[in-house]
C-alpha cells in the first residue's frame, strides 16, 4: 500500500509540471505549438497525458506491489546467450603482436629453428604477456631486400601451444648470413609481415674458421626485479629494458648466445612458485619480453639448456610428489624454446654441434635422465644416464677437432659447497661418475689441453683445474642480484678441505656477468687459438685464459 502511494504522488507531481509547462509562455517560445492551434492542441494533450498517466500509474502500482511482497524477487534476465568460451577467440590482424620477438635456434651448418609467439598485447600486462590464436609462416632468404626468399608452410598458433609458432629450415648453406621474418594474423587473408631479423649459419666442419660465441645462466627475474634480503633491486632508470649485462654481450657481436640453463626461475619468489602449466608459461613469457632480449635475438641465434630451475625446482630430480611434475618440467621446457626439432616429439636435447675444423661443442643433459639425487653414490648413480653417456664418449671419440668443449648445466671440477648432493663434484652427489669421466678421457687420449669444461649453474666466475689436468671455466650468474662469492679449494665447507683442486680465478667481488669463447682458426703454420674470458655484468675482462 505504501509502495502505491508513493507511485501516485510522483506520477501527480510529474502531470502537474507538464500542465504548467503547457500553459506557460515558454511552451509558445520554444515553438511547442502555434497560437492558432493552443487551445485545440492544449485540450487533446491533457486528456492524452492524463489517460496515459492513469495507466501507466496501474501499472507501476501493480510491480511495486509485487516486489514489495517479495523482495528477493529477482528481475527478469535478458534472453542473451553465454559466449562460448570453448572457441579461441581470434583478433583482428591489426590487433595481433609479436611482444616476445623472433628468434632462431639451434643454428647448424645447414639448418635452424625459427620462433615467435603471437601475443594480444606489446609488452607485459598485469604480469604476463597473453598470446592469442592465428596463423603464420616464417620467410627467409640470403638476401636483406627476401629477393627469392623461401617460405615455411602456415602455422596455427593455438592455446595448446602457448600460440607459438616454430618451423625448422632445412638446405641452407654454411658460413652465411640469413634473414628471415614472419607473416602473421587472423587468418591467411589477412596478414601482415614482422620486422626482419638475422643469424648466420655455423661454418663447414672441414674448413678452418673463427667462432665468436656467449655462454650464460642463471638469469634470476625476480630478484632482478625485487632483488634479496642481502643485494637491493636493480633501480637503474633502464630496468624495465632487462639485465643489463645483456648490453656489453650484444655489443661483442656474438655468432650465437647458449644459455646453459636456469633461463628462468620456476619457485622464484618462492612464497608463489610456479606449479601449473600456465604459471610456468608465465615465467618464460615475463623473461623474454624484455626488450633486451627481444633486440639481441633479433640479430643473435641461440641454443638452450635446461637446469633445476627451469625443470622444477631448486637441487630437484624426477622424485618427489610435488608440482611442477618430471614430465611438465621437460615438456614446457621443450615447448618454451627452439631446442629440438618441432615434428620430432622424441628428440633429445643432448647433443653436439661441430663449428668448423677446429672447434665442437658438446650440450649434456642434466635432468632428464638422472637417478635420484639422494642415491648412494657409486656406479650405479648418474646424472646423464647409461644412454647419453655412451652417446658422449662415443662422439668425443669420433671427433678430430682440435678443441672440444663440454657445455654443462653444473659443474664436474668445482670446488662447491660441502653441503650440496646435486652435481659431480658433490661428494655425497654424483662425484663417482664424474671422476670415472675424467678417468675415461685420459684412458682414451683425448688431451687436458685440448678438452675443456665450461659450466653454469654456480653463481660465482671461476678457472680451476682437476687433479687430472681438466679444466674448469663458470661463467656465473648473469645478474648481480643473483651473484655470490664461491668456495676456495681448501674451505673446510667446499668439497675441497684438502686443496687438490688448483685454482686460476675465481670473483672477489660478486658480480654478474657471461663468459666469451673465441677461436681463431690456424693458417700459415701457426696454429688455432682457443680464448676464454670472463666478464662482469659491465663488460669488463675480469679473467682471460689462452691455449693454442
Amino acid at each position: 500500500m505504501i509502495a502505491r502511494l508513493f507511485v501516485v504522488v510522483g506520477m501527480a507531481v510529474s502531470m502537474r509540471r507538464l500542465l504548467i509547462f503547457l500553459n506557460s509562455k515558454d511552451a509558445e517560445a520554444v515553438g511547442f505549438f502555434t497560437m492558432n492551434t493552443k487551445n485545440s492542441f492544449r485540450k487533446t494533450v491533457t486528456t492524452g497525458i492524463i489517460m496515459g498517466l492513469i495507466l501507466l500509474t496501474n501499472l507501476a502500482c501493480q510491480a511495486a506491489e509485487k516486489f514489495n511482497a517479495d523482495p528477493n524477487q529477482q528481475l527478469p534476465k535478458p534472453d542473451v546467450k553465454a559466449p562460448d568460451t570453448t572457441k579461441p577467440v581470434i583478433l583482428p590482424a591489426a590487433e595481433i603482436h609479436l611482444a616476445q620477438g623472433i628468434f632462431a635456434g639451434e643454428v647448424t651448418a645447414t639448418s635452424a629453428i625459427l620462433q615467435t609467439r603471437l601475443t594480444s598485447v606489446t609488452s607485459l600486462t598485469d604480469g604476463d604477456v597473453p598470446g592469442t590464436a592465428g596463423t603464420g609462416r616464417f620467410e627467409i632468404a640470403p638476401a636483406p631486400d627476401f629477393k627469392d626468399a623461401r617460405q615455411t608452410p602456415w602455422l596455427q598458433a593455438t592455446a595448446a601451444g602457448d600460440f607459438i609458432l616454430r618451423a625448422q629450415v632445412d638446405g641452407l648453406r654454411p658460413s652465411t648470413t640469413y634473414h628471415y621474418r614472419v607473416v602473421y594474423g587472423a587468418d591467411t587473408d589477412a596478414t601482415r609481415r614482422s620486422d626482419p631479423a638475422s643469424f648466420k649459419t655455423l661454418p663447414d666442419p672441414r674448413q678452418p674458421a673463427a667462432v665468436n660465441f656467449i655462454f650464460t645462466n642463471c638469469l634470476n627475474y625476480a630478484f632482478f626485479h625485487d632483488g634479496t634480503k642481502d643485494i637491493p633491486t636493480y633501480r637503474g632508470a633502464d630496468r624495465m629494458l632487462g639485465y643489463p649485462a645483456l648490453e656489453p654481450l650484444r655489443r661483442l657481436e656474438p655468432d650465437f648466445v647458449i644459455f646453459g640453463g636456469d633461463c628462468v626461475y620456476y619457485d622464484h619468489p618462492e612464497a608463489t612458485r610456479a606449479k601449473t602449466l600456465t604459471e610456468l608459461r608465465k615465467k618464460w613469457h615475463e623473461q623474454y619480453v624484455q626488450p633486451r632480449f627481444v633486440q639481441l635475438f633479433a640479430r643473435v641465434p641461440t641454443y638452450w639448456m635446461k637446469d633445476d630451475h627451469d625443470y622444477r625446482m631448486n637441487d630437484s630430480d624426477p622424485t618427489g610428489d610435488y608440482e611442477p611434475s618430471h614430465q611438465l618440467g621437460i615438456d614446457t621446457f621443450r615447448e618454451q624454446v627452439p631446442v629440438v626439432k618441432p615434428d620430432d616429439p622424441k628428440a633429445v636435447t643432448y647433443r653436439t654441434h661441430r663449428m668448423g675444423r677446429d672447434l665442437q661443442l658438446w650440450f649434456v643433459e642434466g635432468r632428464d635422465y638422472r637417478s635420484p639425487n639422494k642415491m648412494p653414490d657409486g656406479p650405479g648413480k648418474s646424472i646423464w644416464g647409461a644412454e647419453q653417456k655412451a652417446w658422449l664418449q662415443r662422439t668425443l671419440k669420433e671427433s678430430d677437432a682440435t678443441f672440444k668443449i663440454l657445455v654443462s648445466p653444473t659443474p664436474m671440477i668445482g670446488p662447491d659447497d660441502a653441503y650440496k648432493r646435486d652435481n659431480h663434484v658433490n661428494e655425497a652427489g654424483f662425484r663417482h661418475e664424474g671422476e670415472a669421466f675424467f678417468a675415461w678421457l685420459k684412458a682414451n687420449g683425448i688431451a687436458p689441453d685440448r678438452f675443456f669444461i665450461i659450466c653454469g649453474d654456480r653463481h660465482w666466475k671461476y678457472h680451476s683445474q682437476h687433479a687430472s689436468g681438466y679444466e674448469e671455466l663458470s661463467c656465473g650468474a648473469h645478474n648481480r642480484e643473483n651473484s655470490r662469492l664461491g668456495r676456495n679449494p681448501g674451505d673446510p665447507k667446499s668439497t675441497d678441505p684438502q686443496a687438490e683442486v688448483l685454482q686460476f680465478y675465481t670473483d672477489k667481488t660478486a658480480c654478474g656477468g657471461f663468459m666469451r669463447v673465441a677461436l681463431t682458426p690456424g693458417a700459415a703454420g701457426r696454429p688455432a687459438k682457443l680464448e676464454f674470458s670472463q666478464h662482469d655484468d659491465q663488460g669488463k675482462v675480469l679473467h682471460r685464459h689462452e691455449v693454442q
